[in-house]
């Protein structure tokens, strides 16, 4: 006898055999629901509700009090694995404590996010670890398996990668399409997910918002093609928020919701998040869709059967057994500790002409100014901050308050309308007592969106104002009491938040200038677009349901009372040193849903470090923000200069011991940071090798490279040795300390092929590097392959080896359609950065040539291009294949095929094509025109050919005109057949 007396409830069966006994004693409809994000409990059996998806990218988020760690691209800039392992430990457990507390609290967690920062104006780049997947994917690696636990059978958390796949811009994301050739698909997007899947500590992943070669990534063939080919294990696939309906709505890639929910489904999504907590849509779209032949039961059962499997490796179905069950880690010292630690191995030391560190001595006065010199940012993945330390809270502790000046730099205002001053009315006091908690702190919950408090009005004294212009224009203003003025859902102005923040920011305004009006401006709300408008009822942007009108605004005359230079300026003259922190908010000017313009800093806090540093030479600018700057002024003038991101609840005692030398800096660039907006390829450009992004690629000269970072000891690096050991690359050296100090360094590996220094010229206008006929083209300059942060005491050295897989070296043979190490020389390179190399080895690689593209034997992929100029990459059909577009109707698309083989000959080449247009083909001295009416569809494809006579090597050039999409080339039977 058994005391299980369900199988689905006995533990000692697998947890495959249990998924399987459950789903069988399922009804149909109780199988539907579970399709949705918010699971219904099944009472019958003794099940409960579930939900997947809980934010944890840096800490437990939007279920309030957390520990919150560094910024993603913080925990990537430590270049540490072991601490971002720990980080997922507390992050996980911290999930597991809240989980206790509060249901809603989901265990199935969508983090990380591994999308590489390929473009450094993504508005989301705060989200990502780094621009090289190589980094990625150790970080990852580390992430998931802290979140997932070390117990063999039951899971801490189950961690959901996000964004699958090439998801760079936040512009059009739900309807914009990454063109994406095949070698940057197998050598950088899919190698991003590809390592953590591997690994065995990630339970599903979360398809993007945008399309892949013109096809929406929730009925992406790749889910299933590569995905589910890593592994074994059972992965869920998570739509992101509102995606499912976006397949018809916005993307218009389906006619009906049934059909698009139906091809989501047979495409591999498991859970679908559309509309909220209300389940009844889209479980009505599954069943209309199987009423109508769309999808069958089994499509239904292998997707429940997943999240099934999921919940039973989380332990829900064996408490007792569970061994994170009784977890409690919820801001624990060792989580304070680490949170500090993370944040100080962080911070990037960019530049320094020997002013750091900066030791506390008697006398010694510090200036701290700048726009955040007081801030403790979050993000819109934040959770709720117990503990706060500012740069200006961390200096103090450090260096003594009583020597610490300190200057915020914001302008201060008065804005006067032709009534009277705008004045922020004084709350009564049961209104401000409610907002005010135990110690008469003002409770953030409360704030924002208030609706009891006066709005703004007008009269004979002005309120004065901070204002910030943050960039672009977008102001925020903010009272002496530290409440910026916000927008609620009433229409009202009043100052009522803390912070900016929420999905729409109600925030941020812009002063426009009115035409024939000396000195006049309007003041637009952004959130909105309403103007504002004072009237004797208050402040307004709308009202009776719709938005202020420009004609109908009120006309402000700006008085500026002090300009924050000049106050950074005074305070700057008076002290020994100047920390000038400047940045950005995480919640302005580049954000998800909202793209950066420019790498260049704010005009406002461009001027604030000039200022100090006219005042005073001794200048530190500390970058703090969620992305890179090009500050090519500072670099050059300023002695000193740091970088960190948003750095969590310890971010300022963080900086203040690095700034003290209490730590020697040793946080690393994750991602390059260019000189200007010049060096920069199109947002859309996911072309990284023909457009030359990333370290891989770039072949400028950039501000700071990918790695790049300095601390307080200098280190030598002795003693390369190589050698190939089967499919191992052994790579060893020896660090040292040669400092006084001790100190952590990074030491990193790259490789690259040993290419011959003569090569071929490009063909005219496709651009560089082609390379030779026989060599691989277009290889990375560098590539990343190893790394490892080490902790050195002064004279000590340590030995260090990497053990680095030989497919490491390989590339992806379009030629071949597969992996290719070819055979020959590489260079092996360490050192401290990407540009900063040290040691130079070689390792000699057996292996077979992969040879020319045998056309003849196989014909051609049109997407297996070796360059391209002016062409798209769409979709074949709406359920597999690529084609090749021309990108512009008005340009002819260019496609060149290299070292494509013949044979004996060949009568001619088949092209498989839809739409209208024409192909120019060009081969062997030859020029072929192939023109066509329109096919009936892009769907709709024929066969066309062109008499060409072709025989052995030769390049094959395809110029592509119209709306015509070009999927196949096959040769036509010559001398090869006979």
């Amino acid at each position: 006898m058994t005391d299980h007396p369900l199988p689905f409830r006995d533990p000692q069966l697998s947890f495959s055999r249990r998924t399987a006994d459950l789903l069988g004693r399922l009804t149909l409809d109780e199988r539907i629901a579970m399709l949705h994000q918010f699971a219904p409990a099944v009472e019958r059996l003794g099940i409960g509700p579930f939900r997947t998806g809980q934010e944890a990218l840096h800490g437990v988020a939007w279920m309030g009090p957390a520990t919150v760690f560094p910024q993603a691209v913080g925990l990537g800039a430590t270049w540490n694995d072991d601490l971002v392992r720990r980080i997922g430990e507390a992050v996980g457990n911290e999930v597991r404590a809240k989980r206790a507390q509060d249901e809603r609290v989901g265990l199935n967690v969508w983090a990380p996010t591994v999308n590489l920062l390929r473009h450094p104006l993504w508005g989301r780049g705060e989200e990502g670890y780094s621009e090289d997947p190589a980094l990625t994917s150790a970080i990852a690696v580390a992430y998931t398996r802290g979140l997932r636990g070390d117990d063999p059978r039951y899971w801490r958390t189950a961690p959901v990668l996000k964004h699958w796949l090439a998801h760079n811009n936040e512009t059009d994301r739900d309807t914009a399409s990454s063109s994406v050739r095949p070698r940057v698909l197998h050598e950088y997007d899919l190698r991003a997910f590809r390592d953590a899947v591997r690994a065995g500590a990630v339970a599903g992943v979360m398809p993007a918002y945008n399309l892949v070669n013109g096809r929406p990534n929730h009925v992406s063939p790749l889910l299933g093609q590569h995905l589910r080919r890593w592994t074994d294990q059972p992965l869920v696939v998570c739509s992101d928020a509102g995606a499912p309906s976006n397949l018809v709505d916005s993307e218009h890639y389906f006619d009906t919701h049934e059909e698009a929910t139906a091809a989501a489904l047979k495409a591999g999504v498991d859970s679908f998040t559309d509309h909220g907590t209300d389940s009844s849509v889209m479980t009505g779209r599954i069943r209309d869709a199987l009423a109508k032949g769309l999808i069958d039961e089994s499509d239904i059962d292998t997707a429940a059967g997943r999240l099934l499997a999921m919940r039973f490796a989380l332990g829900e179905f064996d408490p007792e057994l569970d061994p994170y069950a009784e977890v409690d880690d919820l801001d624990t010292e060792q989580h304070r500790a680490l949170a500090l630690e993370a944040a100080e191995q962080a911070v990037v030391l960019l530049k320094n002409d020997s002013l750091l560190p900066l030791e506390p001595e008697q006398g010694r006065t510090v200036a701290v100014v700048g726009l955040l010199a007081d801030a403790c940012k979050l993000d819109w993945y934040s959770g709720t901050l117990m503990h706060r330390s500012t740069p200006l809270d961390g200096i103090r502790e450090r260096y003594g308050a009583e020597n610490v000046l300190f200057a915020e730099g914001v302008d201060r205002v008065r804005l006067k309308t032709s009534d009277g001053w705008l004045q922020v009315p004084a709350a009564d006091g049961a209104a401000d007592t409610e907002a005010r908690g135990a110690e008469g702190a003002l409770d953030p919950a409360l704030l924002a969106g208030r609706t009891d408090l006066p709005p703004l009005t007008y009269g004979d004294d002005a309120t004065e104002l901070a204002l910030v212009d943050w960039g672009d224009g977008v102001l925020t203003l903010r009272t002496d009491e530290g409440l910026y003025l916000s927008v609620a859902d009433d229409g009202y102005v009043r100052a009522s938040a803390d912070e900016p923040g929420g999905w729409v920011v109600q925030e941020t305004f812009r002063l426009e200038a009115v035409e024939g009006h000396d000195g006049g401006h309007r003041l637009l709300h952004i959130g909105t677009g309403g103007y504002v408008s004072v009237a004797a009822d208050g402040a307004k942007v709308a009202g009776a349901g719709e938005k202020i009108s420009r004609d109908d605004a009120t006309v402000f005359e700006r008085e500026t009372v002090e300009h924050g230079a000049d106050a950074v300026a005074r305070v700057a003259a008076a002290a020994d040193t100047v920390i000038v922190v400047a940045g950005n908010d995480p919640h302005i000017n580049g954000r998800e849903t909202e793209d950066r313009t420019t790498l260049a800093l704010p005009a406002q806090q461009d001027r604030l470090w000039r200022a100090a540093h006219a005042a005073n030479p001794r200048t530190v600018l500390v970058l703090a923000s969620a992305y890179p700057y090009a500050v090519t002024d500072a670099a050059d003038s300023l002695p000193a200069l740091l970088w960190t991101a948003h750095g969590g609840q310890a971010a300022g005692t963080a900086l203040a011991r690095v700034l003290a030398g209490d730590v020697s800096p040793a946080g690393r660039l994750p991602q390059t940071w260019y000189a200007s907006d010049d060096d920069l390829p199109g947002l859309l450009d996911y072309d990284i090798i023909g457009s030359r992004q990333t370290y891989l690629y770039f072949d400028g000269t950039p501000l700071f490279a990918f790695g790049h970072g300095l601390g307080y000891a200098d280190f030598s690096y002795s003693a390369l040795r190589t050698e190939v050991d089967g499919e191992q690359l052994r790579v060893s050296l020896t660090v040292t300390n040669d400092g006084g100090t001790a100190a952590d360094e990074v030491a990193q590996v790259y490789v690259r092929a040993a290419v011959p220094a003569e090569t071929v010229p490009p063909p005219k206008g496709l651009g560089r590097r082609l390379g030779t006929l026989d060599e691989p083209t277009d290889l990375p300059l560098r590539k990343l392959v190893a790394h490892r942060r080490v902790h050195l005491a002064p004279g000590a050295a340590e030995r260090i080896e990497f053990d680095v897989p030989v497919e490491e070296l390989g590339h992806w043979s379009v030629a071949h359609g597969r992996w290719s190490v070819e055979p020959g020389a590489y260079e092996v390179l360490a050192g401290a950065s990407s540009a900063d190399i040290r040691l130079t080895g070689t390792a000699v690689v057996d292996g077979e040539a992969q040879g020319p593209r045998p056309v003849a034997a196989r014909g051609l992929e049109a997407v297996d291009y070796d360059w391209q100029k002016d062409t798209e990459i769409l979709d074949r059909t709406k359920t597999e294949g690529d084609a090749v577009a021309p990108a512009s109707a008005g340009r002819e698309g260019s496609l060149v095929y290299r070292a494509c083989d013949f044979g004996e000959g060949v009568d001619g080449l088949a092209f498989l094509v839809s739409g209208e247009g024409s192909i120019t083909v060009s081969a062997g001295g030859q020029v072929f025109l192939l023109q066509f009416p329109d096919s009936g569809g892009p769907y709709e494809y024929r066969t066309l050919e062109a008499g060409l006579g072709l025989r052995g090597v030769q390049e094959l050039r395809i110029g592509l005109t119209g709306s015509v999409r070009l999927a196949r080339i096959d040769v036509v039977a010559g001398k090869a057949s006979a």
